[in-house]
């Protein structure tokens, strides 16, 4: 299985930032996790609320701990929310089930870990979160 490096980390990150800056979106964070849901980069741009990362950490955290993409966590905690609610209960509150939790996926579809964007519009974070995936060339499900 491929893991995500730390230059392909800053990477997605990088490209991530600049797409939300040329979007007009307002200040961004962006976290990117590794299959096991550990942090391999973050940063947090200029303007953006300092409580961003725990937001950022826990739609990334949802994605790769469920293998699935903040876009369906949000459809299932609508359709199923005492799902959730328990999901939440096992992992300690830290999932954040809405769009701007990302998926990467390698060349072979295998799960590698997954970003987690926030600051402005769910739909905004995961389309610049999808953007900077690509960037560093992997696969992105949002």
């Amino acid at each position: 299985m491929t893991e995500i490096t730390w230059d392909q980390a800053r990477t997605i990150i990088g490209t991530a930032i600049t797409k939300g800056r040329d979007m007009g979106l307002k200040p961004l964070s962006v976290v990117v996790l590794d299959a096991g849901g550990h942090v391999k980069a973050f940063e947090r741009e200029d303007g953006a609320a300092p409580g961003r990362f725990a937001v950022a950490h826990g739609k990334a955290y949802g994605a790769v701990m469920l293998g699935m993409a903040g876009g369906a966590q949000m459809a299932r905690a609508e359709q199923q929310p005492y799902f959730m609610a328990a999901v939440n209960g096992v992992y300690g509150g830290q999932v954040i089930p809405v769009p701007g939790g990302i998926l990467v996926r390698d060349v072979a579809g295998a799960v590698i870990g997954a970003v987690g964007v926030t600051g402005d519009t769910s739909d905004n974070d995961a389309e610049v979160g999808l953007a900077g995936i690509a960037a560093a060339g992997f696969a992105g499900e949002a």
